[in-house]
């Protein structure tokens, strides 16, 4: 049986996309497959289109998407003990999430939060699923500390300040849009605006941890701002990958640097972190504590419109592609 997807001829501009019809994937022991209503567009879509990017050994080369909602449509057999047919799930995968059918392992799917459309639960999983795993799970953020988030308006950035909210931290956060930090003040941060410049002159106080998805040049500068024993989450080069800095500030200050990205992580590591997050985050969507913020709901065949909006930056929060007119 076939379905349809969207898919890459190659590496380029948008002209490489197409929707086009491959393989309905089979489900193997251990696995569920999912009827996909929508799936969020990510930076990292963009740049697997370019061929910077390409997806890990296991999942679709020429697929793109990293998240999905959807309904489960078929279990192995009758081996899978978590999900029916019918239940409304979202997860991440290493690819292959901008097609009608999905296949996922059992313990990698989260429930789709109840009384949310499909299309808004499509934006959760990559950028909240990162934003719990820096914030929470590595950078060990507490109530009080100083929080700066780069690239606040975007769908990561308003996961993280959502996050940092619920900790009780005090934010900051930088964009090249003063309309975007003026919505994102929605949350409680605070707006560093850079189209003109910097931002290491406009923090006046030391910060406890830093959400970076910049890299490059703006690597020094972070480890200059960060407090003693602070924390740096690197999880993005929108700026380069490459710095100079003095390493002694990270001696001196007893500074952490982690890296972190969830696309590579294998099926383990991804079953743990769903399993935490659907006992500890899924319910604050449900109290409406946390929401998605989807910028604007696109019909799939509009793929290389909301490519070239994400590649403009004319954005706040998640693009989200649809299979379902009505949904």
């Amino acid at each position: 049986m076939q379905m349809r997807a969207v898919i890459f001829d190659g590496a380029g501009g948008t002209e490489v996309i197409r929707l086009g019809e491959v393989p309905k994937p089979a489900v193997a022991p251990g696995q569920v497959r999912v009827r996909v209503h929508a799936a969020a567009l990510n930076r990292a879509d963009l740049m697997q289109r370019r061929g910077r990017y390409p997806a890990p050994p296991g999942w679709p080369s020429q697929i793109p998407g990293l998240e999905f909602a959807g309904e489960v449509e078929a279990v192995y057999r009758d081996d899978a003990t978590r999900w029916t047919p019918g239940d409304r799930v979202m997860g991440l995968v290493g690819g292959g999430g901008q097609a009608e059918y999905v296949v996922v392992g059992e313990d990698e799917l989260i429930p789709a939060p109840e009384g949310m459309a499909l299309s808004d639960a499509a934006a959760i999983p990559e950028s909240f699923l990162t934003a719990y795993d820096a914030l929470v799970v590595r950078a060990r953020l507490r109530e009080g500390e100083r929080l700066l988030i780069h690239a606040a308006g975007s769908g990561l950035g308003t996961a993280a300040a959502q996050l940092g909210r619920r900790i009780g931290a005090a934010m900051l956060g930088t964009s090249r849009s003063a309309a975007k930090l003026a919505r994102a003040a929605v949350f409680g941060l605070s707006g560093i605006d850079t189209s003109e410049g910097g931002f290491r002159d406009a923090v006046h106080e030391p910060v406890d941890v830093i959400l970076d998805v910049l890299g490059g040049a703006a690597f020094r500068d972070n480890l200059e701002l960060l407090a003693p024993g602070g924390r740096l989450l690197l999880l993005g080069l929108l700026a380069g990958s490459s710095a100079e800095t003095d390493l002694q500030l990270i001696l001196r200050k007893r500074l952490e640097v982690i890296g972190t990205v969830m696309r590579p992580r294998g099926a383990g590591e991804r079953a743990r972190l769903a399993r935490e997050f659907t006992d500890a985050v899924v319910p604050l969507f449900e109290h409406g504590v946390l929401v998605p913020v989807v910028d604007r709901v696109l019909p799939v065949e509009d793929v290389r419109q909301g490519h070239e909006a994400l590649e403009a930056n004319d954005t706040f929060g998640k693009i989200v592609l649809s299979w379902e007119s009505d949904d």
